[in-house]
């Protein structure tokens, strides 16, 4: 009787069977195949006319290379990369004929996609040694290409991009309102009080665009001062309508000095926070109910009406607090002289502050101090990336009027009719 007992292969308790994907990676290994052969073919075909003196094709196919692996986001793929040969003989070796492969450059080892993934899986807490067990499953258990060298090789690519983005010309660009903050990392970078000191704007169209980034001191109006004129130094010269930030008076001594007419709004996230400070943990919920009432008015009037109710409520047991919140009372109801669209945006820089999160991530694997240039690098790297992400301004249709100056009372438009009302 025969029997049709199948064997299987063997394989480690660890190792992953998964037959759909061995069945992806042998499909793409031969499209992969297919296509390297057509680009060939199609590279010979187009030299079709070129002839040597005897009549013979001057440009022919001429086997392949020796096979290698390509990683992969399915995993590692054998291939052979077919070569071409110019049958021209000449000493002169700028005039023959050579074939470069679009799909398989000469020396690639990795897709660019996993190229770009490397990064960001470091960036998100990954550390190199860990590479190669993380992404077991999908590269397979032999990844030759993904070795702690390799890791560092690859991060070493992001000094380069960020001298570039600093030696950007800004002559032509135009930001309506920018978001600055400085923010500290749980990383023991240096033993002075560093930070990452980022701003970032919305153009014309709508679009948040990183616009300065360096390492200094938060409340130091000379660091704010020197990544300021950098910005201007490279041809910035029309000032923002309006600039969003916390209470570190660092910035907005720079900011006048750089761009005296920009208008200030503090940031309601970072007052809220402060303000708590002053009351006990119990008072919490109800004190910040309270100051959503102002921050959230649907007039400057009803704000300041608000905020009237909130110093007589507290100001007798909890001076602090109350003295906090109205010593900027200006800045933090600026947002009304925009479009109500903007409100939302322009009432506090955590944009920026939320970008971090995954940094402190970073920092805290790293389990030890991060110097201060892998850490600049790191952050401006991953700013980058999330940049991609950013959602555009609500309202992007409101902005040329700010632009042209038009004037905004409440969130509305005024115009003749609005001031006619008014009176």
């Amino acid at each position: 009787m025969k029997n049709d007992t199948q064997i299987l292969p063997f394989h480690q308790s660890e190792t992953i069977v998964d037959p759909l994907t061995e069945l992806a990676r042998e499909g793409a290994r031969r499209m992969l195949a297919e296509a390297l052969k057509a680009e060939a073919d199609a590279f010979v075909a187009s030299f079709a006319d070129e002839q040597l003196e005897d009549g013979r094709q001057r440009i022919v196919r001429h086997g392949f290379g020796p096979e290698r692996q390509i990683q992969t986001g399915i995993g590692s793929l054998d291939v052979q990369r077919p070569k071409v040969r110019d049958r021209l003989a000449t000493p002169d070796p700028s005039k023959k004929i050579r074939f470069t492969s679009n799909i398989l450059p000469k020396w690639a080892r990795r897709s660019v996609s996993l190229d770009a993934l490397l990064p960001v899986l470091y960036l998100k807490g990954i550390s190199t040694g860990d590479f190669q067990e993380a992404l077991s499953a999908i590269m397979g258990t032999d990844a030759p290409n993904l070795s702690p060298s390799v890791i560092s090789r690859l991060t070493a690519g992001w000094q380069a991009q960020y001298d570039t983005w600093t030696r950007r010309d800004l002559s032509a660009r135009h930001y309506v309102y920018i978001w600055a903050d400085g923010v500290y990392l749980q990383a023991r970078m240096e033993e002075n009080a560093e930070c990452m000191l980022v701003i970032i704007g919305a153009t014309p169209e709508g679009k948040k665009e990183l616009i300065g980034f360096q390492v200094g001191l938060r409340e130091s109006a000379q660091s704010w001062h020197e990544l300021l004129t950098d910005i201007k130094s490279r041809g910035l010269s029309v000032a923002p309508e309006i600039a969003v930030g916390d209470g570190a008076m660092g910035f907005w001594n720079a900011l006048d000095r750089a761009f005296p007419g920009t208008k200030h709004q503090r940031c309601w996230v970072h007052k809220v926070k402060n303000v708590l400070n002053c009351f006990p943990k119990q008072m919490a919920p109800a004190v910040k109910s309270d100051l959503d009432n102002i921050q959230h008015a649907g007039t400057r009037k009803e704000a300041e009406a608000a905020l009237a109710v909130f110093s007589e409520k507290y100001e007798v047991k909890y001076p602090k607090g109350v003295a906090c919140l109205i010593k900027d009372q200006d800045a933090m109801l600026a947002f009304f002289n925009f479009p109500a669209e903007h409100w939302g945006h322009l009432r506090t820089s955590n944009p920026i502050e939320s970008v971090f999160a995954t940094v402190r991530h970073r920092t805290v694997r790293t389990k030890g101090a991060l110097s201060q240039k892998t850490a600049k690098l790191m952050v401006f790297t991953l700013i980058q990336a999330a940049s991609k992400k950013w959602l555009r301004l609500k309202g992007r249709n409101q902005l040329p009027k700010v632009i042209d100056g038009i004037k905004f009372n409440d969130g509305v438009e005024v115009t003749g009719d609005t001031e006619n009302h008014a009176a």
